[in-house]
């Protein structure tokens, strides 16, 4: 392969082919190579190019050539094609996350939340929000957004707007935080509810976790109720779906996890009992508002808040083989390993 050399007294162009010929040193050698012309090298404005040219030519297509593959690359990359989930047309597999932002003043939505939430807007891109409260009993961390009253509605609509003006697809997880709570976030100052009353081992300091008082069995369907009214509540403000947090050691992971539940009613025991409880809400949600606006976040192999499972692969081969009864649009599950 050929260089181009040329001397700042001849421009005598070289070769590595060539016979070296040393340079005297009251001359300064430099490299000035000649731009590629319009219409690349083989253009008539270049055909009397040295062949040194030629061969700098032929480097410069090869790095074009690689380019091009590496676009077409990109193209079939599975991440970047087209799904179809559903009713909704994704034009490519990477969503935005549930993060929680804690910036909700009051559990109200804030104005602000429609910059965050467009600038991570693509068309038939699909976006999760952060964990938004079913009920003023479902916080555990400050400034989180609710979905159970008028204000917090109407809060979410310009935001869900913004993300629709440019083509998103938006589905509102909706949560209740269980034990992982404490007298200050709970209505009244009182005790965080559970499937339990074992308190969580505290984190940071001492006061970030209360004693949770175990759910009566017929409070229960009060509960279910709340996650209905929630995901009703995520249709009117303009969302496409909703997305039920299943996971991470949140009310329902806990009743699933027998590390956590120690119920003797109808809800704790076997695993069948344990799963009776979320199956209740995705039924309950199913109905409300259609099983094609329903998904799921499961998290049967983390072991988060202290919620851990003897036999999680059995957990979640169950939940998803009962989640199939429903026809619900889609399962999130945080670490699968199955």
């Amino acid at each position: 392969m050929g260089i181009l050399t040329p001397v700042k007294a001849t421009y005598r162009p070289r070769c590595l082919l060539d016979k070296c010929r040393e340079v005297p040193k009251e001359q300064n050698p430099t490299l000035d190579l000649p731009e590629i012309p319009p219409g690349g090298v083989h253009s008539p404005r270049n055909s009397k190019a040295p062949r040194c040219r030629f061969e700098r030519g032929r480097e410069i297509a090869k790095a074009e050539e690689r380019n091009r593959k590496m676009a077409t690359d990109q193209i079939h990359t599975p991440l970047l094609t087209t799904y179809k989930m559903g009713n909704f047309h994704l034009s490519h597999r990477i969503v935005l996350a549930p993060m929680g932002r804690l910036k909700s003043y009051n559990n109200v939505p804030q104005p602000h939340a429609i910059l965050y939430y467009s600038q991570r807007t693509t068309k038939g891109g699909l976006l999760i929000t952060e964990a938004t409260g079913v009920s003023d009993s479902a916080q555990g961390y400050p400034n989180t957004p609710g979905i159970w009253s008028k204000e917090q509605v109407e809060a979410w609509k310009p935001i869900v707007d913004a993300v629709h003006a440019k083509g998103g697809i938006f589905f509102c997880q909706i949560v209740h935080v269980g034990r992982v709570s404490n007298y200050g976030f709970q209505p009244n100052g009182q005790a965080p509810i559970s499937c339990t009353d074992k308190t969580l081992t505290p984190q940071i300091d001492v006061a970030q976790f209360s004693t949770p008082r175990r759910l009566r069995t017929d409070e229960i369907p009060q509960v279910v109720n709340d996650f209905r009214i929630a995901a009703r509540n995520a249709i009117e403000a303009g969302f496409d779906g909703v997305e039920i947090h299943g996971a991470h050691g949140y009310l329902i992971d806990q009743f699933m996890k027998d590390q956590v539940n120690d119920r003797t009613d109808k809800y704790g025991g076997s695993l069948e009992n344990r799963c009776r409880f979320p199956l209740e809400v995705v039924e309950a949600i199913v109905d409300e508002i259609g099983a094609d606006k329903v998904g799921i976040r499961l998290s049967p192999f983390a072991d988060y808040m202290e919620s851990a499972d003897s036999n999680p692969e059995a957990l979640g081969l169950y939940m998803a083989e009962s989640l199939n009864k429903y026809k619900i649009l889609y399962c999130h599950m945080v670490e699968p390993r199955m």
